[in-house]
């Protein structure tokens, strides 16, 4: 099972930006890096009206996954899977899974935050390893946003070793 770290904060507080930057950084380390995000939007269309994709959905496909030269895509109800189980199932290869959201999920997690008027998540949620924010904050492993390459040896450090293992 990879490891796996989830990227947590309220909207629009830098979560994608930062995990991104992140996800490069381990790249160019030589790790083999997957990511999972969450939304609470429903309805997102992965394809297009009158494609083949689309007319097994039509015809009431519980779940349709397309296989071409340089990538897969699966279509389907979401599974009822802790997301540990989720990252093995889809990328047991990765060296790390990160991923983006899963305030609640028993995972190591990093606070993006912007706003000095929410509320602290790593003060609600489990897990919080680190803070990243554009703001003074009191406390171990508080980061700014724009120091990801250090946000991305700590991960190394703490989940990775300092070895590669692609």
């Amino acid at each position: 099972m990879p490891p796996l770290i989830a990227f947590i904060g309220w909207h629009n507080s830098g979560k994608t930006t930062l995990s991104r930057q992140v996800v490069t950084h381990l790249r160019e380390k030589g790790y083999t890096v997957a990511v999972i995000k969450s939304t609470k939007e429903s309805g997102i269309a992965f394809d297009r009206p009158g494609s083949d994709t689309f007319r097994y959905k039509e015809a009431g496909a519980e779940g349709v996954a397309l296989v071409a030269p340089d990538q897969l895509i699966v279509q389907r109800k979401p599974l009822t899977l802790d997301l540990p189980e989720l990252a093995d199932l889809l990328f047991p290869e990765a060296d790390i899974v990160v991923a983006e959201g899963f305030k609640h999920a028993e995972v190591l997690k990093i606070e993006v935050r912007r706003d000095a008027q929410a509320p602290l998540l790593r003060d609600q949620v489990s897990g919080v390893i680190a803070v990243a924010a554009d703001l003074p904050l009191a406390g171990d492993h508080c980061y700014g946003l724009d120091q990801s390459r250090e946000i991305a040896d700590l991960i190394e450090n703490r989940l990775l070793g300092s070895q590669p293992r692609s």
